[in-house]
């Protein structure tokens, strides 16, 4: 059955999913997009329900999907353009979105045999965390680690900027006792980052396992994770600005040590 009231309750329960407090409530999220659901299907999210808008569709893969999920048997929820677009949070809609259960895994399930792992610390905008999940991707990373009061990975904003690395990458949530004391026990390094280190990022030699310690965009670090970094790596800067975007800074370290482990291999 076509739903058609954009007051429908089935329709106000996924809009609510916006909001992060009901995202943690239910322990679930919204994604829109043809590109986004179909890297779910194919990487093996736990999707509840798939939204769907026929008058939307316009690929032969938007429709596949359609397909799928009903030979799964999957919840599928159809409902009018009105209705889609009342959902929608990106112009031009695509006709398809679902409602999946959000992952998270335990410090326990990384593995620190050897590559690299990256920990962010209350980081706050979710374009950033977004684009920093998909270059540890990029770099087979062995798992995002969110220290503190971070941003939620589910945030619709940063579900688009994975651009489906959220669904291959293990997210860990985490105390930053809790991640001191595991990097106690593991003895693995920890490379944190400050343009007040003397220490050029090229000069660092990068073990094998590492850890990727960023701070938050506003304070950076605190005291407590400096004094547990084994190295301090500082990003030149040349000319007037004084920091770099947290994604962008982020991004050269992860290159910087992918390619030191890549030479030695």
């Amino acid at each position: 059955m076509l739903i058609t009231s954009v007051s429908n309750p089935r329709v106000k329960e996924i809009r609510k999913l916006r909001e992060r407090k009901e995202q943690k409530r239910t322990g679930l999220f919204y994604m829109e997009g043809t590109r986004i659901v179909g890297e779910a299907f194919e990487k093996g999210a736990e999707i509840e329900t798939l939204v769907v808008c026929p008058e939307l569709l316009k690929t032969d893969y938007s429709m596949e999907l359609w397909q799928k999920a009903q030979k799964q048997g999957l919840d599928i929820l159809e409902v009018s353009r009105p209705v889609f677009e009342s959902l929608a949070v990106k112009e031009n809609p695509q006709g398809l979105a679902a409602v999946a259960k959000a992952r998270f895994y335990t410090l326990q399930d990384l593995n620190t045999s050897h590559g690299i792992i990256v920990a962010l610390t209350e980081i706050a905008d979710p374009g950033n965390l977004g684009t920093i999940i998909r270059t540890a991707d990029a770099v087979d990373a062995q798992g995002v680690i969110l220290i503190g009061d971070c941003t939620s990975p589910y945030d619709i904003g940063s579900i688009r900027g994975t651009m489906g690395a959220i669904f291959s990458t293990k997210i860990i949530r985490t105390t930053l006792p809790e991640f001191l004391a595991w990097k106690q026990r593991t003895g693995l390094q920890l490379i944190g980052t400050s343009d007040k280190s003397a220490t050029d990022y090229v000069d660092i030699a990068y073990a094998d396992p590492v850890i990727l310690l960023m701070g938050s965009e506003r304070a950076g670090m605190s005291p407590e994770e400096f004094e547990a970094c084994d190295e301090i790596a500082a990003i030149p800067m040349m000319r007037s600005s004084d920091s770099l975007n947290l994604a962008v800074a982020t991004g050269i370290m992860l290159y910087q040590i992918f390619n030191q482990h890549r030479a030695r291999k």
